[in-house]
């Protein structure tokens, strides 16, 4: 087996994913900034999951390249790597990210299964190949790359963060909702929303609206919102790292299975996560100080550090699937049917625990 530099000068992570996926993969990357830390590290990512990234301090340059890249864009991205790098990470074991890996790297790293013929080429080529895990969290599979680096596991991961402007936190204790995530299958209900929203105010909290730029998004909480008490619209108006600096201030966030619920955990903010088919043992979040006991498939509620996960437990949960109807803008009966009455537990109990840290 190839040696792995004692010292090495450069390291790409490869993370070709959704937002989420890739705040994920940040503990991996400061595993290895704390055990090299005069490397240059670069990430290649989707040139839509830059800002994710936005002043991580363990990332020297991210390389962003189209989600559908033309053949022209991967060949001139092929040469650009080609060879650079003393240790490429990929972070996935999906086709083009293990041949980034491999090209790019002296020394490459990266998942790779055994059944299919595919998975056994992978094996081949990668210099050290990770075999995968099963029903392992999405941070503990990255984590196992650091593993075969031979570096320690920092269970960390990193938000977003730059200077934002003074005007930017609420003088006022507020609380962050985001209702949309980017498929339907993941929302729960706009009756439910609006009821959360009524509780939060009547506990004298303003309330900040979150969500993203599409079209399809915002007409979304116009309807959802068109009936509901006052609130502070923000969706589509901030970046990742202002979302990250608000949410580290709030007094509780509520969200679905998206990235902003996952930057909420990795921010500290006293977390209501609202999961449906997706499957908490893969993809919960992440609590500020790590997850030192592995979350349940389902209960009505659970706690891990700063985040509450609530679900409602029918038999089929989680079924892993996109919905009841088995596409992305399909219902799902686990969230048509959850409670706000289920939900609101929750929320007072992380209420509770901001003050009990000190800040109301």
């Amino acid at each position: 087996m190839t040696a792995v530099p004692v010292a090495p000068t450069r390291v790409l992570v490869v993370a070709l994913r959704r937002l989420g996926d890739v705040l994920l993969t940040t503990p991996l990357i400061r595993s290895i900034r704390r055990a090299w830390p005069n490397a240059r590290i670069d990430v290649l990512v989707f040139s839509d999951t830059t800002a994710i990234l936005a002043g991580n301090p363990d990332v020297d340059r991210v390389l962003a390249m189209p989600a559908r890249p033309t053949a022209q864009e991967s060949l001139m991205l092929a040469a650009r790597l080609a060879r650079r790098y003393d240790i490429a990470v990929s972070t996935q074991g999906g086709d083009r990210p293990t041949f980034f890996a491999v090209l790019a790297g002296r020394v490459s790293v990266g998942p790779a299964g055994s059944a299919r013929a595919i998975d056994r080429i992978k094996r081949a080529l990668l210099t050290r190949p990770v075999s995968v895990g099963e029903g392992l969290h999405r941070v503990e599979e990255t984590l196992r790359l650091a593993d075969a680096l031979g570096v320690a596991r920092v269970g960390e991961v990193v938000c977003p963060a730059r200077p934002v402007r003074d005007d930017l936190i609420p003088d006022t204790a507020y609380a962050m909702i985001h209702p949309t995530p980017m498929f339907r299958y993941k929302r729960w209900t706009v009756d439910g929303w609006r009821t959360l929203i009524r509780e939060l105010a009547d506990r004298n909290l303003k309330v900040l609206v979150t969500g993203g730029p599409a079209a399809v998004e915002r007409a979304y909480l116009d309807e959802l919102l068109a009936a509901a008490p006052a609130v502070a619209r923000v969706d589509g108006a901030l970046t990742w790292h202002e979302i990250s600096a608000l949410l580290a201030q709030a007094q509780v966030f509520v969200g679905p299975d998206t990235s902003v619920t996952h930057l909420a955990a990795a921010a500290g903010a006293p977390t209501v996560a609202l999961y449906g088919p997706t499957d908490p043992r893969l993809w919960g979040p992440w609590p500020k100080d790590g997850l030192a006991q592995p979350w349940q498939a389902a209960a009505h509620v659970q706690q891990r550090g700063n985040v509450w996960l609530v679900q409602n437990p029918l038999p089929c949960l989680p079924c892993q699937s996109e919905g009841c109807d088995l596409h992305r803008e399909s219902r799902s009966r686990c969230l048509d049917e959850l409670l706000p009455s289920s939900v609101m537990p929750a929320v007072d109990q992380a209420l509770a625990f901001r003050r009990a840290a000190g800040r109301v």
